[in-house]
């Protein structure tokens, strides 16, 4: 999977898309130091996307933001 395009939107949040699933697109906002997904608006053209799918959407995210060193440490 990778990050296609993001972009700032209203209130701290972030609107990403991603290759696997391209018609959905991703809300992203801020927790501490990091980007947690907050919502997806999701269609049926592409696949239901599963946990694992959104961890490693939020780790790209971060990484792309420069912090995924806080994402991965953060507390569970």
């Amino acid at each position: 999977m990778q990050l296609v395009k993001w972009s700032y939107m209203r209130r701290y949040n972030i609107k990403a898309i991603f290759d696997e699933f391209p018609n959905s697109p991703v809300i992203f906002r801020k927790i501490r130091d990091y980007y947690f997904v907050y919502t997806i608006h999701w269609t049926a053209a592409d696949a239901p996307i599963g946990i694992n799918e959104l961890e490693k959407m939020e780790q790209l995210l971060n990484r792309e933001l420069g912090t995924e060193l806080q994402y991965l440490y953060r507390r569970k």
